[in-house]
């Protein structure tokens, strides 16, 4: 029970500690779903984001911007948040780090290297998540052909005792000022284990983005349904 007012409480008190200041418009996405791009927050901001999916389940991730090009963060999830279950359970916390290391010019992608432990789809009786962790990985992100039509690709390497390497790319697509299409091909190194995931953005303010996807597309009864709010501001 300690755990669980612990969590809720961080959710409710995060911001208000931090200044209410308008960010820029969230055309500098860290993620588009699943798919790390190459952008990062800027220095001395912060990003919460709040993500809703499959059996309840409420993850938590906050970022910050602490030195130029550098994020840090940490996620937390519980399983069985939302719904009448008794039985909640508190996730292992994870962490994640990305460093921009180039912004990109004229004729190259912007590119970055970072890790990521968030895990999703926990199963009870097995007590296993469905998506192995992103881990290590590089992206690139350019934008193409319009202005708003964004491209990320890379590779990461989940567990670094299998040594299996995966590739991903995803892209989004603002059309308009408050309105963005997600499109992802995550978690490729065989055709049956890879992830397709479509989704859009609502950005409701400056600083406020509104996110409904479903993954694992043609998964059966694999496939997902997220619903996620993410604030950015300043600190």
């Amino acid at each position: 029970m300690f755990k669980k007012c612990l969590f809720l409480a961080a959710c409710l008190i995060f911001p208000l500690c931090v200044s209410a200041q308008e960010s820029d418009l969230l055309n500098s996405e860290t993620l588009i779903l699943d798919v790390p791009t190459a952008n990062v927050l800027d220095k001395y901001q912060a990003s919460l984001l709040t993500r809703a999916y499959a059996n309840g389940t409420i993850m938590e991730s906050l970022d910050f911007g602490v030195i130029a090009q550098v994020n840090i963060g940490v996620s937390l999830a519980v399983y069985e948040l939302v719904g009448s279950s008794d039985d909640i359970k508190v996730l292992d916390p994870d962490f994640q780090v990305k460093w921009k290391l180039f912004d990109g010019s004229l004729y190259f992608p912007a590119i970055a290297i970072g890790y990521d432990g968030r895990r999703y789809g926990y199963n009870r009786q097995t007590k296993k998540y469905l998506d192995d962790r992103k881990g290590g990985y590089i992206t690139l992100t350019r934008e193409l052909f319009t202005p708003g039509l964004h491209l990320s690709l890379g590779a990461n390497l989940s567990d670094f005792n299998r040594h299996d390497i995966f590739a991903f790319t995803g892209m989004s697509w603002q059309i308009k000022d408050h309105f963005a299409f997600l499109a992802e091909w995550d978690n490729i190194n065989n055709i049956r284990d890879s992830r397709f995931n479509l989704g859009a953005n609502i950005f409701i303010s400056p600083a406020l983005t509104l996110t409904g996807a479903v993954r694992r597309i043609g998964r059966g009864s694999d496939n997902e349904r997220v619903l996620q709010l993410r604030y950015v501001t300043n600190f």
